[in-house]
């Protein structure tokens, strides 16, 4: 087979490629899994689930109706038949040469940003499970977005391979007919090896792995500290300089409003330094959002006017 071929959907590289993918998912989904069942949440991930009808990708649908395909997302209150709160978005993804990885990384963050701004009341972890080649640049643009990684660099992935007797190594001079016979190899071995992989790759990866699910349970188990809610009263007054604004506060007297309140401005601060910030017109509004952040619970509970 000297011939190369040229359709990327039919490359014997492409379909390695594809093979490493799906095997960095296979290994950290039961790792979710038990950490979803330890923390009362639902695990979505790529299958079947009547929520979602007959498609099995797992969506979700960005405020701008843009709708973006994940690896795994942890709900709050999920089940098979009903969608809940985002808790978590996990990503993954395999890239073999560092050229491709910077656009990787803006695929990823464009991909789940939108939804963290969608969700912001909820203020989702957000991870990205990276396999291959990535530059330090790529790594701390994710990191810089708040992005959590778990990365399995490119030489660690070819070990885990050699486990089960596959040389898992290639770049662009490596034939079709050369990465054709690494595809037939993996797809020759019995289950339990392809589980051997997984297995190895994260023993050679063990301090990551363990760094990533502490942030990751870390964000789960956190516990709301303090809510702070400001009444605000009045009407707005506009000012044409900053001078005019100065002399404004200085001479406002607060004892002696009895305006009604315009709005109440509330913030949630957690133990773990997580803030969210939300504005509501009334009464009612801020109740019901109060009460959606009844678990985790307020510890210790208190209400103070300062």
């Amino acid at each position: 087979m000297d011939k190369r071929v040229t359709n990327m959907a039919q490359s014997p590289t492409h379909k390695f490629g594809q093979i490493i993918g799906e095997l960095l998912e296979a290994a950290i989904e039961p790792l979710l899994a038990d950490f979803a069942k330890r923390h009362g949440l639902y695990l979505d991930k790529k299958g079947p689930r009547p929520a979602r009808g007959t498609q099995k990708k797992v969506s979700w649908t960005d405020l701008y109706g843009n709708t973006h395909d994940l690896d795994f997302v942890l709900e709050r209150g999920g089940t098979k038949d009903k969608f809940g709160t985002p808790v978590a978005f996990i990503e993954s993804a395999w890239r073999r040469y560092t050229k491709h990885s910077r656009n990787k990384a803006q695929e990823i963050q464009g991909a789940i940003l939108p939804l963290v701004q969608t969700h912001h009341l909820a203020a989702p972890f957000t991870g990205v499970i990276l396999a291959g080649d990535f530059t330090d640049g790529s790594l701390t643009q994710l990191q810089s977005l708040g992005f959590k990684i778990l990365y399995f660099p490119y030489d660690m992935v070819v070990e885990a391979f050699k486990a089960v007797g596959i040389d898992a190594s290639f770049d662009e001079n490596t034939s079709d007919e050369e990465v054709l016979k690494k595809v037939r190899a993996w797809e020759a071995l019995p289950k339990s090896a392809h589980k051997e992989v997984c297995k190895v790759l994260f023993e050679k990866n063990k301090d990551e792995v363990q760094q990533f699910m502490y942030n990751l349970e870390r964000f789960a188990t956190r516990y709301i500290e303090l809510v702070h809610i400001l009444p605000l009263h009045g009407e707005a007054v506009e000012c044409e300089s900053v001078e005019q604004a100065v002399q404004f506060i200085q001479k406002y007297d607060k004892s002696g409003s009895s305006a009604p309140i315009v709005k109440y401005e509330i913030r949630i601060r957690y133990n773990n330094g997580d803030k969210i910030e939300a504005q509501f017109e009334s009464k009612e509004s801020a109740i019901q959002f109060l009460r959606s952040y009844q678990q985790p619970t307020l510890r210790p509970s208190h209400c103070s006017e300062n």
